[in-house]
């Protein structure tokens, strides 16, 4: 219940949580989103733009209230998916392929690793929280 009460409010800005490793992903996920949105521009092939339009939404609601959990949950296999049509179309625009692709897997590495941070973090911030309550409820009583 917790969680939906601190959830109901809507999406705000929130600078104030951004870590220098939340602003890589999003530098990260910006250069990808210019790349596809570049590949659109110059090839008009739609998936570019859907593509660049999700890393660039990714990158925004970095810096936002927004759950991060599933930010990073969705934005791994969303990257994956990219790297697995560039292969399946016969990795087209090799050198910026490999580019944007190395991005992209850092990108991947860097969510799977705030993913796991946040969580253990979330863990203990949990733990405490329950050591806490406990105590004062011993305290009250």
């Amino acid at each position: 219940m917790r969680y939906i009460r601190n959830n109901t409010i809507g999406i705000r800005p929130d600078l104030t949580s951004m870590t220098s490793k939340r602003w890589g992903a999003a530098a990260l996920a910006t250069i990808s989103g210019s790349v596809h949105l570049y590949l659109y521009a110059t090839q008009s092939f739609i998936p570019f733009l859907l593509a660049g339009l999700g890393f660039l939404t990714l990158a925004g609601l970095l810096a936002t209230t927004f759950d991060h959990r599933l930010l990073y949950v969705g934005g791994i296999p969303f990257t994956l998916a990219q790297i697995a049509a560039w292969i399946q179309l016969g990795m087209p625009d090799f050198a910026l392929g490999v580019a944007d692709k190395t991005v992209q897997v850092a990108l991947i590495c860097l969510l799977a690793y705030l993913f796991v941070s946040e969580r253990r973090s979330k863990t203990v911030d949990a733990d405490i929280y329950s050591q806490t309550s406990d105590t004062e409820i011993g305290r009250a009583a």
